[in-house]
């Protein structure tokens, strides 16, 4: 597989980094721009550079890698880190597999779950192909585009498991809590990908995924045969892998797809999230095709079934952190 130039680059910025980037970018070289919710952006000809309120600086074109090398990396962060990944970070190319999912945060279309086994050689495949948290890619056409790349990579091995909107309803209703249809989903995609293990080469020295939940071992309790036979990660901001990165990616995907089938086989537009737009579709779709049907494409128990359907709200449960 081709090794593409650096066309993306994210990183956070300290404020001093923030302030040398500025005066860099509004040195007169640079055409400058509105963006929202930017600091300052400026645009040359073959890349752009963005400074986000967040303290982010996102770059993006086809003279990325340059501008990273020869002018962020020494000028403004003041280290070398592009092209010494590997050295910085040994265990960049271990043998592993990353889990996440997607669709946990949407009223309408199902959870869906991946998992991906990354090796070195897939790992630098991917160096420059703009692999990255999906919620960090902001079009669908961009998530389907590298989930084929993600599938079609030599030595990567891929599983999803897609849970649609009646089973999800009734996992919930059965376990009474989102992070124990999570676990479980988590848990299958772990079992999916270790019965492919034969196919890992090297094996993998460990699974990633997010602590969605308080307790560590809601996952680990959901383990399967085979997926106890591996050391199972679950950490904070886990999509900085890019094995879950990956996962993130193809799950994503899975939901766009069957999100956009649910469109086509009701004849109503079902919007992501879980806003007010997504209340006035509910209430489009319970108008057309009735309340008894609502539960095929939405998650019923979010708030919104409650107020689209007419139903008392239940009463909040204040989160608590255990000592």
């Amino acid at each position: 597989m081709k090794i593409l130039a650096l066309t993306n680059y994210t990183a956070k910025l300290t404020p001093e980094q923030a302030d040398r980037l500025e005066a860099r970018v509004r040195d007169g070289t640079f055409e400058l721009r509105d963006v929202p919710y930017a600091r300052f952006s400026g645009v040359k000809k073959d890349f752009n550079v963005t400074y986000y309120e967040s303290g982010k600086v996102v770059v993006q074109g086809k003279g990325t890698q340059d501008f990273v090398e020869f002018v962020l990396e020494p000028e403004v962060l003041q280290k070398a880190e592009v092209g010494y990944e590997e050295e910085l970070n040994p265990d960049l190319l271990l043998p592993r597999l990353g889990v996440d999912e997607s669709g946990k945060g949407d009223f309408f279309g199902p959870l869906c779950v991946a998992g991906v086994y990354v090796n070195a050689d897939v790992i630098r495949a991917w160096k420059s192909a703009g692999v990255r948290d999906s919620k960090s890619i902001g079009s669908d056409a961009q998530i389907a585009k590298l989930a084929t790349l993600i599938r079609e990579t030599p030595k990567c091995v891929t599983a999803v498991v897609p849970i649609g909107n009646e089973a999800y309803n009734r996992m919930h209703k059965s376990n009474g809590s989102v992070n124990r249809v999570l676990a479980w989903g988590h848990a299958r995609v772990i079992e999916n990908l270790m019965l492919q293990r034969h196919r890992m080469v090297p094996a993998p020295v460990r699974a990633i995924s997010d602590q969605f939940a308080q307790d560590k071992e809601t996952v680990g309790k959901a383990l399967m045969t085979l997926g106890r036979e591996i050391e199972l990660v679950q950490r904070h901001r886990a999509e900085e892998d890019l094995a879950v990165a990956a996962a993130s990616i193809l799950a994503r995907d899975e939901f766009v797809q069957r999100l956009k089938r649910l469109e086509t086989e009701y004849g109503v537009k079902l919007p992501k999230g879980a806003s007010s737009a997504v209340e006035d579709a509910a209430r489009a779709f319970v108008e057309k095709h009735g309340a008894t049907l609502l539960p095929k494409v939405a998650k019923m128990h979010f708030r919104t079934s409650y107020r689209v359907l007419g139903l008392p709200e239940p009463p909040k449960v204040e989160w608590r952190k255990k000592a």
